[in-house]
Formats: structure tokens, sequence, C-alpha cells
């Protein structure tokens, strides 16, 4: 993705021109689609959010044609990592409603002979996580930033930091801090 190229027509966007978020898209959905399919790949099997839809529905979440005042490429993505975070979270949400099955997944005909229902762990997990990221953005915005943009869009460490303005070592360091925090609060959260 290149920088040079995308900055410009956010700042095009903020002035007001009708077609610079008809260019915008093409140089940003492969690389929302690639951190998308990395993020999926991590879900719990089953899943039936593609990535293309994320996609999708964060570009829209974010305005669509209509882009709202983004002051740079970081700016973009951090909004895009919320935009995906929210989703996946109210998706997990919508899962472990009753009405849903509550905490109850199915499990293949093909692997049992029969349809039976096992307890839903992996949405559990990711609301806990939710949870606990929600605290250490209280605690620290830019650490829990970091995670976010590491863990549910999908950046390298590296990309994290670029994106969020911040040196390799910075990251690092806020990465070893942030992972254990999450470890501690989501122990907490348990119980």
């Amino acid at each position: 993705m290149n920088e040079a190229e995308i900055t410009p027509l956010l700042q095009r966007i903020d002035l007001g021109d009708p077609h610079a978020a008809d260019q915008l898209l093409p140089l940003v959905y492969d690389e929302l689609r690639r951190l998308a399919a990395a993020k999926m790949a991590r879900e719990a099997p089953g899943q039936t959010l593609q990535p293309t839809a994320l996609v999708h529905e964060v570009w829209l979440r974010l305005g669509g044609d209509g882009q709202p005042q983004w002051g740079n490429r970081a700016h973009f993505f951090a909004a895009a990592a919320e935009g995906m975070r929210r989703i996946l979270i109210e998706n997990a949400r919508r899962k472990r409603a009753v009405r849903h099955g509550g905490e109850y997944a199915k499990i293949s005909a093909d692997s049992t002979g029969f349809d039976v229902a096992s307890p839903a762990k992996d949405d559990d997990e990711l609301l806990l996580l939710n949870e606990a990221i929600d605290g250490l953005a209280a605690h620290d915005p830019r650490k829990a930033e970091l995670v976010k943009q590491k863990y549910f869009v999908g950046l390298t460490l590296e990309e994290a930091a670029d994106v969020l303005g911040i040196s390799h070592r910075t990251a690092k360091r806020d990465w070893a801090y942030a992972r254990a925090w999450l470890f501690n609060e989501v122990k907490r959260l348990r119980g």
C-alpha cells in the first residue's frame, strides 16, 4: 500500500472532493481484505462472517463514499481496526444470544452421527478480551490501540508502530506490557 497516494486522497476527501472516496477504496481494499482474512483465520471454526463481508461492513461503517475527515493513514486504519473489533464483538454477542442458541453451538452430524450442542467458548473468550481491552484503554489508550491494530486488524508489530507513529522499540515494550496487563485482567474477569 502506498502511503504517498493514500494521505493526499484523505486530504481531498476532507476538502469535499466527491471522487476521492471512489479512488480511496481500490487503494485500501486489498490491504483491508488481507488484514480481515488474517483476522478471520484466527477466529473459531464455523465462523459465518467472511473476510470480504467484514471489509465491506467496515467500509460502510467508516462512511462508504461519504468518508469523514481523516487526519492521515494512521487515523484511517485506527478507525478500521476499531470497526473490525466492533463487528466481531457484535457477531460474538449475537451468537451468544438465547434466540441464537445461547451458549451452545452445533456439531456436525457427520462427525457425531447426530446433532448435539456443546458450549461455544471462543465467543466467550473474545468478549472477555474485549472487556479487558476496554479496561486497558481506560488505563493506557496507546497500548490498547496497539493491541487493536495487532490483534483485530492483524498488523505486525512494526506495521502497528508505523500506523501509531511510535518507534518499533516502544511498540515492543508496549506490546509486552499490554499482553501481561490483559492476561491479568482476563484472569480477573474469569473470577
